[in-house]
């Protein structure tokens, strides 16, 4: 991966250079807050790329960031619901247990209610 990234920035450096050597036209440019008598066409050009590419890449990383948000809302929503479910499994588990215990003790005091007061001796 790192040598595809090498390579990719030496082609791109490769076809700056090959622009700017290609369009040496001068001309005049207006940048809103001054102006440029001359400026070569393929510095012009190469300077919009640039301006386009490092734009671009900022609104990416935005949109990615609202998109990685997103998901991740939607992953802990799941979360919350799976443990909500398990917690109520567990508690009617629980329940279950006790109802179960309190009906035991129950009918071993049913059935020797005799023993309870009566001393043997």
């Amino acid at each position: 991966m790192r040598y595809f990234l090498v390579a990719l920035l030496i082609v791109v450096f490769g076809y700056a250079l090959a622009l700017v050597l290609q369009n040496s036209t001068e001309l005049p440019v207006d940048l809103l807050f001054t102006q440029v008598p001359a400026m070569p066409l393929g510095l012009l050009l190469l300077l919009a790329l640039v301006i386009g590419i490092v734009l671009g890449l900022l609104l990416g990383v935005q949109i990615f960031r609202v998109f990685q948000n997103s998901w991740e809302i939607k992953r802990l929503r799941k979360d919350i619901a799976y443990l909500r479910k398990e917690q109520i499994q567990t508690a009617q588990l629980a329940a279950a247990e006790a109802a179960v215990n309190v009906k035991h003790e129950k009918t071993v005091l049913d059935i020797h209610p005799e023993n309870r007061n009566s001393n043997p001796f």
